[in-house]
């Protein structure tokens, strides 16, 4: 049987109940939350790697309606986050929207019923509107090297971490190290006996300012909730004004490139390993990341960082370019995720039959991050050029909610069926936003990053300040969008 709602929301993480609890506000309580897993939560659902946890400072990483005043740490960690985030949907009484395991199959755009009709692994639905709120970390990437399917140990993605599997004194390769493999090496490498991190380009690394938050300080954000409404406004326009040097001045980056040498020369004292380690390109241009204990790590005795190509995996051995063959038990992937290829793009289709992934043959794009022309009644949380390199992403979602939600209002008038982007609209606002990306060191920074698409352009980061984004999404503006009436119905005798 065909469940018939007026919003389907796709996933349950930030986004998703964001999108829930606004409409909630609303007054709108005919919707569901699709969700292929078994809980809320998202990302911070299914990453649980040893080590997981933000690299936004915690105040900032929390709804702005909904802090949350007794973080443990200054960055938290991924269990505390998965907490806040089942909070909130008690809070907000969402759980009984939800639809778990879940996975959406298909969503066609039927223009005759004027509706999105949805199959999922349990059931179809039916809705006027949808909000896809899948988010750009949730399918992982798998490298394609020779022989990986012929591998026969151990090999999971370390979105996937097998928590029953026991690395203690295994010979394990990790492939990646980018954000989620600077976290998991340091807390495995004491365990293992060998540990073979295979590096493609090493990245820039600074500092991590990390430090517990006190009882004292708890009381204080509980009982003064404007003290912490204050610090996180400080931390915000703090970390906005790092747009100046990734964005209008890259020679303000020599100053960050200057405390990640010295963190570097510290941290590390073997010459020919920091040789490997310290990057060649612009810094910023691939994602600083922050730690105090991967350089540590890699200094391990029973730690090995390989900078030759790998050509083949076979079944019990890792071999490189310059035909070493490393055996090993284990193989675990920090290969990151489908970024700029979006998944959904495979099983969404609109009018006239076209599926998203054609539509986005030349480029992934969206007016505003969040529609697409000839996608009526569509909108997407975290959508093209949405994502940061500065900033809490957590903003940009709240600047989202502002939009959609006054987007769901207008088609809540009367005689309003369907609203498409104007392909004209669609295309300038792209154009603008390419435009100011080709000044910014995430387009001439040297680097090839997962920022990129196969052709080269950034179709992932906002190029400047986040209050220019959250302007432009603080209303609905129709007038930019084709709006049809509904259609009217025969009788039928």
């Amino acid at each position: 049987m065909t469940e018939r709602v007026r919003v389907a929301i796709i996933g349950s993480g930030f986004s998703g109940l964001g999108v829930a609890i606004k409409l909630r506000e609303a007054g709108i309580d005919d919707f569901v939350i699709l969700e292929r897993g078994d809980d809320v939560g998202g990302t911070w659902r299914d990453n649980t790697y040893p080590g997981a946890a933000c690299d936004v400072p915690s105040h900032l990483y929390s709804f702005s309606f909904a802090p949350n005043p007794r973080w443990s740490q200054a960055f938290s960690p991924q269990p505390e986050i998965f907490a806040y985030l089942r909070r909130c949907a008690n809070r907000y009484g969402l759980y009984r929207f939800a639809r778990f395991n879940h996975d959406v199959r298909g969503a066609a755009w039927d223009d005759t019923a004027r509706l999105w009709r949805i199959q999922t692994s349990r059931g179809d639905f039916e809705a006027n509107v949808m909000v896809s709120a899948v988010g750009p970390l949730s399918d992982p990437a798998l490298p394609d090297i020779p022989g990986i399917s012929e591998f026969q140990g151990k090999l999971f993605h370390s979105a996937r971490w097998d928590h029953d599997h026991d690395l203690t004194g295994e010979r394990v390769a990790v492939i990646g190290t980018g954000a989620s493999a600077i976290q998991f090496v340091p807390e495995i490498a004491p365990a293992v006996g060998k540990l073979h991190l295979f590096q493609r380009t090493p990245p820039w690394i600074v500092p991590r300012s990390a430090r517990h938050l006190t009882e004292l300080e708890h009381t204080a954000f509980s009982s003064f909730p404007l003290l912490q409404q204050a610090i996180r406004a400080g931390i915000y326009w703090g970390r906005e004004t790092f747009v100046v040097g990734f964005a209008k001045d890259q020679g303000v980056m020599k100053v960050a490139e200057r405390m990640a040498r010295r963190h570097l020369a510290k941290q590390v004292p073997d010459r020919e390993l920091r040789r490997k380690l310290t990057p060649t390109y612009t810094i910023g241009c691939k994602r600083i990341l922050l730690s105090n204990n991967y350089y540590p790590a890699l200094s391990r005795s029973n730690v090995d960082v390989v900078t030759d190509r790998i050509t083949r995996i076979n079944p019990h051995s890792v071999v490189t370019a310059d035909g070493t063959e490393r055996e090993i038990d284990t193989l675990i992937l920090g290969t990151g995720f489908h970024v700029t290829d979006m998944p959904m793009a495979q099983w969404v289709t609109g009018r006239d039959g076209v599926l998203l992934a054609d539509a986005w043959k030349g480029g992934v794009q969206a007016y505003k991050g969040t529609t697409v022309h000839g996608f009526p009644n569509m909108f997407i949380m975290i959508g093209p050029n949405t994502g940061l390199g500065h900033n809490s992403m957590v903003y940009m979602i709240e600047s989202q909610l502002n939009y959609v939600i006054d987007a769901v209002k207008f088609l809540g008038r009367p005689g309003v069926s369907d609203v498409d982007v104007d392909p004209a609209a669609e295309s300038e606002f792209n154009v603008d936003v390419q435009k100011m990306m080709e000044r910014t060191v995430w387009a001439s920074g040297g680097c090839d990053s997962w920022y990129l698409d196969d052709n080269g352009r950034n179709t992932t980061l906002w190029p400047t300040f986040t209050a220019s984004f959250r302007q432009q999404t603080r209303r609905f503006d129709a007038d930019r969008y084709e709006v049809r009436s509904a259609p009217v119905l025969e009788n039928v005798r």
